[in-house]
C-alpha cells in the first residue's frame, strides 16, 4: 500500500517556469512570457539555454529580467554563476557539473539563490543543504523532451525531504497540469515546468492559469 505523505506545514506549492532550451524569436519568447507571468502567480523563472554562446544568454537575460522583475518573479540562471552575477539574475541552479555552491556563492554574493540538482539522491540534497544551497531539485519524475534524463525519482523522496530537512526542494522533469497536483501533495515546494507551458495548444497564459488552479486545489 502507498504510504500517506505526512509532511510539515509549509507554504502552498509554487510554479518554477523554465524556459525552452532554444529561443529562436527572443521578442517572440519575451511576449510569451510576459503572458504567462500575468496568468497566474509564478515564483521563478529559470533561464536555460543550451549550447549557445554568452552573448546570447546574456541578450536573453537582459530581455527577459526586466518582464520577470516587473511581476515580482526571482530569475535564475541554469549552469552559470559567471554569467549570472555579470547580468544581475537573482540566483543560478548548478548541476552536479556545475562546480560547488562555495564557488557560486563566492561569484554572486551571499543573498543570491543557489540551486542544485539532486536527481534522485537524498545524499547529495543534503550535502547541497549543507554546503549552503538555497533550494534542491529532485527529477526527472516523468520523461521530458528538454533534456536528456537517467533519474526516475519516486514522489516519496518528496514527502521524505519534507519530513527531514527545512530548504525548500523542486520537483523537475515531464510536469504537467496532470500530475503537478501529485508531486504538490507529496511535498514538492516548487513544481518546475517547462514545455507543458510553452507548448501548450492554447498558448502559455493557458497553461498557467491551469497549473495555477492545481497548485491552489492542492495547497
Amino acid at each position: 500500500m502507498a504510504r500517506e505523505p505526512v509532511v510539515p506545514t509549509r507554504p502552498p506549492c509554487q510554479l518554477y517556469l523554465i524556459t525552452p532550451p532554444a529561443l529562436t524569436d527572443l521578442a517572440a519568447f519575451a511576449s510569451d512570457l510576459e503572458a504567462a507571468l500575468d496568468a497566474g502567480e509564478v515564483a521563478a523563472l529559470q533561464i536555460r539555454l543550451k549550447d549557445v554562446d554568452d552573448a546570447t544568454v546574456l541578450a536573453a537575460v537582459a530581455a527577459l529580467k526586466p518582464i520577470a522583475h516587473a511581476r515580482g518573479v526571482a530569475v535564475i540562471l541554469n549552469d552559470r554563476p559567471d554569467l549570472a552575477a555579470r547580468s544581475g539574475c537573482d540566483g543560478v541552479h548548478l548541476g552536479q557539473a556545475d562546480g560547488s555552491v562555495a564557488q557560486a556563492r563566492a561569484s554572486m554574493g551571499r543573498d543570491a539563490m543557489i540551486g542544485v540538482t539532486c536527481h534522485d539522491s537524498r545524499e547529495l540534497a543534503m550535502d547541497a543543504a549543507e554546503a549552503g544551497a538555497d533550494y534542491v531539485a529532485f527529477g526527472a519524475f516523468f520523461p521530458t523532451t528538454t533534456k536528456e534524463t537517467v533519474h526516475r525519482p519516486d514522489p516519496e523522496i518528496l514527502t521524505i525531504w519534507q519530513e527531514t530537512v527545512e530548504i525548500p526542494c523542486v520537483a523537475i522533469g515531464g510536469i504537467t497540469a496532470a500530475t503537478a497536483g501529485e508531486l504538490a501533495r507529496a511535498g514538492a515546494d516548487f513544481v518546475a515546468v517547462s514545455s507543458a507551458v510553452w507548448g501548450h495548444p492554447d498558448g502559455p497564459a493557458a497553461a498557467v492559469r491551469e497549473l495555477a488552479e492545481v497548485l491552489a486545489a492542492n495547497a
